[in-house]
C-alpha cells in the first residue's frame, strides 16, 4: 500500500508574503502572483494568460461577514451532490443552508439543511499553515423534505436513534420545517444524517484581485469532509472543501451564484442544466492554483495523457508551505489506463484503471535529502548519492519504502470533465482518501473529487455546439431571472454562536 501525495514539476506560482503580527487590528494579508512556469511552452503561455496581473491574497485572521456561495454542484464523498449558502453576522451568529440532491447536476432537490449557531475564530492553525482554527456551537438545525420518498427513508433512520421524532404513518406535508437538533431543548437527531458542521473549525480566505478586468472577488475555505462517513463525527479537518465565493464579489460568469443566493429552505435553488462532457483525456492538465490536501500538504500538478495508446505521465511539485512557495521534493511518473465506463455509483463519473510502473524522485530541500540517504540499501534508489535538484530513478528498487512508494501499483480511479469559465476545460480527478492510504481495491474507488485541473493543451472543446452562457443563465428555477493529488496515491506525508428563532 503507497500513502502520501505528489505534485507537478514546476512552481506554478510563485508568491510574497507579508509580516503583520497575528494580532494586529488590521487584517494581515499574504499575496502572490504568478510566477514562471516550467513545462511546456504552451501551457506556459495559456496559463499565464488565464492568470496574468492576478493578485491573490490571504487574509488573517479571516473577515468572514457576508453571503458566501457554491457556485455550482458539489460532490461530497458517498456521494452526496449539495449546493451551500453560508451568512455569517458581526454578532459572531451564523445562518447556513445546505440544499441536498438526487442528481449530480443539483436539479433535483431531495432535502434542505437550515443551520443556526455560533462561530468563533480562534488562533492560527499550528497544523495547517494558513488556516485559522475556529470553534462552533450549532443552537438549532432544521430540515424540510422536498419529496415523501426522502421523508420517509429519513424519518425512518431517525426513529431509530430518536424514537418518535417523526411516525412513520405520518402524510406528507411539503414545505415543513422539522427541528433535528435544539441545543435548548437538549436534543439532537441529525446522525442519522452524518450530519456535523467540523468543516467550520478550519477557516482561509482569500481574495483576488482582476487587474485587466479591474475586479475582486473573495473565496472562503472551509474544512474538508473525511472521505469516510463512520469517521465524519469525529474527524477535525486539515484540508478544505471546495471553496465557497463571496454572493457579492464572486467571478463571472456563475450562473448558480445568483441562485443560490436567492434561495432558502423551502425553495431549494435549481441549478442550470449543462452538458455531460465525455471522458476525453487526450492532452495536457496543469493545476490552476496552490492546491491544499489533508494532513498538511501543498502541491501543484501537471498530467499528459494519451488518448492513442492509454497511457499517461504526471509531474508532482510538493510544498511546506500554503503559498507553494518553499519546495520539498519533485516526483515524476508514468503508465498506462484501462478504458474509462460510466460509473453507476458516482453519476456523472467515470470509472478507470490505472497503474504505475515507473517513478524518479527529486529532492528539492535538506531534510528530504537526510531522509533518502539514510533509507536502507536497495529501498529507494541508490543510498547516498541523494542530492538536492538531482533526480534519480526509483523503478529498478521498485520504489521508494521512505517515501512509500511501491512500484508496480494500480489504483481505481473516478474522472470527470466540465466546462469552466471561458469555455476551458476542467479535469475532476477523484478524491484521495483522508487517512492517507490509496484505493487500490474496487471498494476504495473515489466518490468525491479533487479540485479540478484545466486543460492548457488539447482540443479546444470536446463538444460539438458551443455553451451559451446567456442559455445557461437562463434554465434555472422560476425564482431567478500511488499519487493523491494525481490518479494515484504513491507518497506518505514528510511534514509533519442567544438562541435563534426560525424566521
Amino acid at each position: 500500500m503507497m500513502h502520501g501525495w505528489w505534485m507537478m514539476v514546476g512552481s506554478l506560482i510563485v508568491f510574497v508574503s507579508g509580516n503583520k503580527p497575528w494580532d494586529a487590528p488590521v487584517p494581515q494579508t499574504q499575496s502572490h502572483t504568478i510566477g514562471k512556469l516550467h513545462w511546456e511552452p504552451v501551457c506556459q503561455y495559456q496559463l499565464r494568460h488565464l492568470q496574468d496581473e492576478t493578485r491573490i491574497t490571504a487574509v488573517l485572521p479571516p473577515r468572514l461577514e457576508g453571503h458566501w456561495v457554491s457556485t455550482g454542484c458539489e460532490v461530497r464523498p458517498g456521494p452526496e451532490f449539495l449546493t451551500r449558502f453560508y451568512t455569517f453576522y458581526p454578532n459572531r451568529l451564523f445562518k447556513a443552508h445546505q440544499f441536498y440532491y438526487t442528481d449530480p447536476y443539483c436539479r433535483d432537490p431531495s432535502y434542505s439543511l437550515v443551520i443556526k449557531g455560533r462561530l468563533r475564530l480562534r488562533q492560527a492553525s499550528w497544523i495547517t499553515r494558513g488556516a485559522t482554527e475556529a470553534e462552533h456551537h450549532l443552537q438549532k438545525v432544521g430540515i424540510v423534505f422536498h419529496n415523501e420518498r426522502t421523508m420517509r427513508e429519513i424519518a425512518t433512520q431517525m426513529n431509530q436513534s430518536c424514537p418518535g421524532f417523526m411516525l412513520p404513518t405520518r402524510s406528507w406535508i411539503p414545505g415543513t420545517l422539522h427541528e433535528v437538533l435544539s441545543a435548548k431543548a437538549g436534543r439532537d437527531c441529525t446522525a442519522a444524517l452524518d450530519f456535523t458542521m467540523h468543516e467550520l473549525s478550519l477557516v482561509r480566505l482569500e481574495r483576488k484581485y482582476l487587474q485587466q478586468e479591474s475586479t475582486v472577488s473573495e473565496e472562503l475555505f472551509l474544512g474538508d469532509i473525511h472521505t469516510e462517513k463512520r469517521e465524519r463525527m469525529h474527524y477535525r479537518p486539515t484540508g478544505y472543501q471546495r471553496p465557497l465565493q463571496s454572493a457579492m464579489h464572486h467571478l463571472h460568469p456563475c450562473p448558480a451564484c445568483g441562485l443560490i443566493y436567492q434561495a432558502d429552505e423551502h425553495h431549494p435553488p435549481i441549478l442550470p442544466l449543462v452538458p455531460e462532457l465525455p471522458l476525453h483525456l487526450s492532452g495536457k492538465w496543469a493545476s490552476i492554483h496552490c492546491e491544499v490536501r489533508p494532513a498538511v500538504l501543498f502541491l501543484t500538478r501537471y498530467f499528459t495523457f494519451n488518448g492513442n495508446n492509454q497511457t499517461w505521465e504526471g509531474y508532482y511539485h510538493h510544498y511546506s508551505d500554503p503559498l507553494c512557495n518553499q519546495p520539498t521534493f519533485t516526483i515524476y511518473a508514468s503508465g498506462h489506463y484501462t478504458k474509462g465506463i460510466p460509473s453507476s455509483k458516482v453519476k456523472g463519473g467515470t470509472e478507470l484503471e490505472f497503474k504505475v510502473t515507473k517513478a524518479k524522485v527529486t529532492a528539492m530541500d535538506k531534510a528530504t535529502v537526510l531522509m533518502l540517504n539514510s533509507s536502507d540499501p536497495g529501498t529507494c534508489g541508490k543510498n547516498g548519492f541523494w542530492v538536492i535538484g538531482t533526480e534519480q530513478d526509483i523503478t529498478q528498487t521498485n520504489g521508494c519504502i521512505a517515501l512509500g512508494i511501491q512500484l508496480p501499483h494500480t489504483e481505481y480511479e473516478l474522472f470527470k470533465i466540465e466546462q469552466g469559465i471561458k469555455d476551458h476545460l476542467l479535469l475532476f480527478i477523484g478524491e484521495r482518501p483522508t487517512d492517507g492510504s490509496s484505493p487500490d481495491t474496487p471498494a476504495k474507488r473515489p466518490t468525491s473529487y479533487q479540485a479540478p485541473l484545466i486543460q492548457c493543451v488539447g482540443a479546444s472543446r470536446v463538444f460539438s455546439t458551443p455553451v451559451n452562457q446567456n442559455y445557461l443563465a437562463m434554465t434555472g428555477n422560476s425564482r431567478s431571472t500511488a499519487l493523491t493529488s494525481s490518479p494515484l496515491a504513491l507518497l506518505f506525508l514528510l511534514t509533519g454562536f442567544y438562541v435563534l428563532k426560525w424566521n
